[in-house]
């Protein structure tokens, strides 16, 4: 194993980090008390870290499991996708400033109706298709964030995906 420092492994992931917790709790401020509790929990257990696999990972899964206390907590059912600002949101508004007028339209309608979508989904096909799809994370490294199978990972993905494409193609035929 290599040796991981805090500031050149973990202290990069807060980024990401912020971003699964507002996902998670809905709130600019409880999420970055989560990342900070994140942090400080994986600093103190730093003698352990020659034996993760994963510093990523591990510091993911804490970190989703804070999340997930505190929306526990507060009451949060489902949350919006369209809540948080995404990167992604404005490599697709660069990308549509390129695109005719009513190309540029109909693709913000689509990412629109996908995170509608998303937010039926449940938590944990939701989490697998937002770690993969949003954060680019591999099928290993969300098995390891969220404790599964690497099988069971690809199967909720297809799933999820499944689940949406289904919805997608109702919505647009029937406008339902």
């Amino acid at each position: 194993m290599r040796k991981i420092s805090f500031r050149d492994d973990v202290l990069p992931l807060k980024n990401g980090l912020y971003r699964l917790a507002l996902r998670i709790t809905l709130n600019a401020a409880e999420a970055e008390d989560t990342v900070q509790d994140t942090l400080i929990r994986v600093w103190e257990h730093r003698e352990e870290w020659e034996q993760i696999e994963s510093i990523e990972a591990y510091a993911y899964t804490i970190c989703r499991n804070i999340a997930l206390d505190i929306a526990g907590k507060a009451g949060h059912g489902n949350v919006q996708f369209s809540t948080i600002n995404l990167s992604a949101d404005s490599q697709i508004s660069n990308f549509n400033s390129q695109l005719l007028p009513d190309e540029s339209q109909e693709k913000q309608e689509r990412l629109s109706l996908v995170r509608k979508l998303m937010d039926t989904l449940p938590e944990v096909q939701r989490s697998i298709m937002e770690l993969r799809d949003i954060e680019g994370k591999t099928y290993q490294e969300i098995a390891n964030i969220l404790q599964l199978s690497e099988s069971q990972v690809k199967v909720y993905l297809h799933r999820a995906r499944t689940s949406i494409r289904q919805q997608a193609e109702k919505i647009e035929k029937y406008g339902l």
